[in-house]
Order: C-alpha cells, then sequence, then structure tokens
C-alpha cells in the first residue's frame, strides 16, 4: 500500500522563469571548448563509428595529456572570447538602461 503524503508544497507565489533575451551576448567559449571544437573531426576521422559521448570521453583524455606549454594557446583564445564578451555585455547592459531610462 502506497505511503500518503504528508507535505504540501506551497502553489502560492510561484514566480514565472524569466525569458531569456535573444539579443542578449553570447557567453565567451572555454579553453577546453576551443580544443574540442578543433579536435572533435579528429577523433572522427581517427575512429569511424564513435557515439557522441565516446567523442567527449576521447577528447577529455586528450585535453588532460596536454601540458601548460600545449593549452597555452587554447588559454589565449579563451582570454580574448572571454574579453569580448565582457565588451559586448558591458554595451548591452548599456544600451538596457538607457532604453529604460528613455
Amino acid at each position: 500500500m502506497p505511503k500518503e503524503k504528508t507535505t504540501k508544497r506551497a502553489t502560492k507565489g510561484r514566480t514565472e522563469k524569466k525569458k531569456k533575451d535573444p539579443n542578449a551576448p553570447k557567453r565567451g567559449l572555454s579553453a577546453y571548448m576551443f580544443f574540442a571544437n578543433e579536435q572533435r573531426e579528429n577523433v572522427h576521422k581517427e575512429n569511424p563509428g564513435i557515439s557522441f559521448g565516446q567523442v567527449g570521453k576521447v577528447l577529455g583524455e586528450r585535453w588532460k595529456a596536454l601540458n601548460e606549454k600545449q593549452r597555452g594557446p587554447y588559454e589565449a583564445k579563451a582570454a580574448q572570447d572571454k574579453k569580448r564578451y565582457e565588451d559586448e555585455k558591458a554595451s548591452y547592459n548599456a544600451a538596457a538602461e538607457d532604453e529604460e531610462s528613455s
């Protein structure tokens, strides 16, 4: 026989999730994502018929095997992309504030 529920969730005061603005700037990619985007096709060529999950595992193993010097270019790309995001976000927020005050 199933147990009876003793607690009730409060349905009062629920707020709706905010809609994401499609014009908002996209987040910057991490160094790993730059590496994965560059190496994904090589992994597919070396391992035909490999599943999506297995590709991720292989990429993760390759990333862990890199030393600091080999990761350097990807870290630089990530830093550059982070700066791009921060600049775009600042201008986006400034435009939003201008719109609100008008």
